[in-house]
């Protein structure tokens, strides 16, 4: 009996010493295991200290530095993109442009004066309309005034300016209602680019300055109506007195018209005389 009870009781030691040689074992492999991992990772950590530093991005992972002249080149593309959807017109060309307009004035030799706008050319150069500087008809009745002298503003002076070229108007707001006048002193004023091909389609958005009220150079924002038979040009935009002669602008900023009158009885709707190529004839640039 004795021999038999041991032989189950050897099993057993020996299931023992095989269970716990392996588990020693496995220990030993998962420690050695751990060692390496932890090895490799303090590896790694070392190797980014001296990496140079990079630019937070999340979870996205490590990317370079972007270029700021790309980041800027971007904003202004999506600025001029959403100008041009927008019909609006950049601020900064805005105010440039304010400085090309003067406020005009005439003497007629019954001792009355009258106001208008003139823009810059350049060279002396100022264009404006012929009624400003010349008297002419008005609905239908002859004007008996002569304006003697023409006067614009400048820097808190009066400058005389003389009269170069007009346009073949007998009446006001008409196709020849145009004249350029021209000042023989030295002025610091920006030169306005002209654009003699801008088509005027119908909801086209333009830009109108000029003296509004005699109050000084006053922006307005409107849209292209239509042609009339006679050549100029509807307009959404006030026609408030002293705005005749100033300039309409694109969207780019250049030149394209002149405001020269408004719909009788109603000052939401406006006149526009586009630039043609005779109203150049005698300017020097």
């Amino acid at each position: 009996m004795t021999s038999r009870r041991s032989v189950p009781t050897l099993l057993a030691f020996a299931s023992a010493v095989a269970v716990f040689g392996v588990g020693n074992y496995l220990g030993a492999r998962q420690e050695a295991d751990s060692e390496a991992q932890f090895a490799a990772l303090r590896a790694e950590l070392n190797e980014l200290r001296h990496r140079d530093p990079l630019l937070a991005t999340g979870t996205s992972g490590r990317v370079a530095a972007s270029d700021p002249t790309d980041v800027e080149a971007i904003v202004n593309d999506v600025k001029r993109q959403l100008s041009h959807e927008m019909g609006l017109f950049p601020l900064d060309l805005l105010r440039d442009r304010r400085a090309s307009f003067v406020e005009l004035y005439s003497f007629d030799d019954h001792g009355a004066s009258s106001y208008g706008t003139a823009g810059y050319l350049g060279n002396g150069f100022f264009i404006t309309v012929k009624h400003g500087v010349v008297a002419l008809a008005q609905e239908g009745l002859a004007d008996p005034r002569t304006i003697t002298s023409v006067k614009i503003a400048y820097k808190g002076k009066m400058l005389n300016a003389r009269v170069v070229d007009v346009g073949d108007a007998k009446v006001e707001v008409d196709p020849g209602d145009w004249a350029i006048v021209k000042v023989k002193e030295e002025i610091d004023l920006p030169a306005l680019n002209p654009n003699l091909a801008f088509g005027f389609d119908f909801a086209d958005p333009i830009f109108r300055l000029g003296n509004d009220y005699s109050k000084g150079i006053i922006v307005s924002t409107g849209y292209v109506g239509q042609k009339t038979p006679n050549n100029l040009i509807t307009c959404l935009t006030d026609g408030h007195p002293g705005v005749s002669g100033g300039g309409v602008l694109n969207r780019d900023g250049e030149l394209v018209g002149i405001p020269i009158g408004r719909m009788q009885g109603d000052y939401r709707f406006s006149f526009i005389l586009p630039l043609r190529e005779e109203m150049f004839r005698k300017v020097s640039f």
